[in-house]
């Protein structure tokens, strides 16, 4: 009888131990003043060394830059040579234009082809702010999904944050899904509702495309070169994010084109300067506005609130 209570007293314990997720250990309780909000945590990107890469740092500076001004860099590289006003570079003529870019690939002995990009500044598009009280609302979301929550934050911070617009391309919600993928993953979408305005209906749409497509396909194309990953590794979840914007086919496409013999940030980078199918500069944008976000959230965070704590019991 004795043995039978200790053995009734640890169950509880124990079975609460056994729904401990993967992901718990990452799960930060941000507190400011009344308010408490549970996101995921970036230390990784900079023990990783994720932070220090000179693409997620360009975007950070972009994402952070009045739309009435313009950064020069050098494409393959993100380095920036220049700053400017958008006006002052659309004063110009087309001629000058190419006249200053020469001066570019001179100046840093580039080869005469090598792209130099004019890119304007984002402040007005990537409202960390706005977007902010959402981003639990989407980790709770995924979780009651069953589906990593790393990608609700991620996806939330950069697809149209803390806004309610309909891309050109017709993506649309807080998780900027497209009609026929929406209709696939069991949301409404015609000319009299359309859920993917409802935030907790778009995340329903993007956890089951995550991990009903996103991630298995992900698993096959890495499969296909025998390259190895766990699913919480940074660079897989990366790569799970390429998938799911620019489709299992294009992804395939351009690792085929890489053909890495590791995976890993290596496998990332290549991706970020190499194009195959339609998987070309937004593309390859895309996980590098990913890492830049979640830097920009961490430093958010920290420099604006009374205090921060790991979630995990774990720890």
């Amino acid at each position: 009888m004795r043995n039978l209570l200790f053995f009734l007293l640890l169950t509880p314990f124990f079975a609460n131990s056994q729904s401990y997720s993967s992901w718990d250990h990452e799960k930060i309780e941000v507190k400011k003043g009344a308010s408490q909000n549970t996101i995921l945590s970036a230390a990784v990107l900079y023990s990783e060394g994720w932070s220090d890469l000179a693409q997620p740092l360009f975007w950070k500076k972009i994402m952070l830059l009045s739309p009435d001004s313009c950064l020069i860099n050098v494409a393959a590289t993100r380095a920036v040579v220049g700053k400017m006003s958008n006006r002052d570079w659309n004063a110009q003529t087309e001629a000058d234009k190419d006249v200053f870019r020469d001066s570019i690939r001179n100046m840093f002995n580039l080869e005469p082809g090598a792209h130099i990009y004019v890119t304007t500044g984002k402040n007005d598009f990537y409202k960390f702010t706005a977007v902010y009280p959402d981003l639990q609302l989407g980790v709770e979301a995924f979780e009651r999904y069953s589906v990593d929550p790393w990608y609700a934050q991620a996806i939330l911070l950069i697809e149209s944050p803390g806004q309610l617009k309909k891309s050109r391309a017709g993506a649309y919600g807080p998780f900027q899904l497209m009609p026929a993928v929406a209709r696939a993953q069991g949301l409404t979408v015609n000319n009299a509702t359309d859920e993917r305005s409802d935030f907790d209906r778009s995340a329903y749409g993007a956890s089951r495309l995550i991990s009903r497509v996103c991630i298995p396909e992900a698993k096959r194309i890495l499969d296909a070169h025998n390259l190895t990953y766990s699913e919480n590794d940074v660079w897989f979840r990366l790569f799970v994010l390429h998938v799911y914007h620019a489709g299992a086919s294009n992804v395939s496409a351009v690792v085929n084109k890489i053909a890495p013999k590791t995976g890993g940030q290596d496998l990332i980078r290549a991706m970020w300067v190499n194009s195959a199918g339609n998987f070309g500069n937004n593309s390859q944008n895309y996980t590098q506005l990913a890492l830049a976000s979640q830097l920009i959230l961490d430093e958010m965070v920290h420099a604006d609130c009374d205090y921060i704590l790991k979630c995990s019991l774990n720890d």
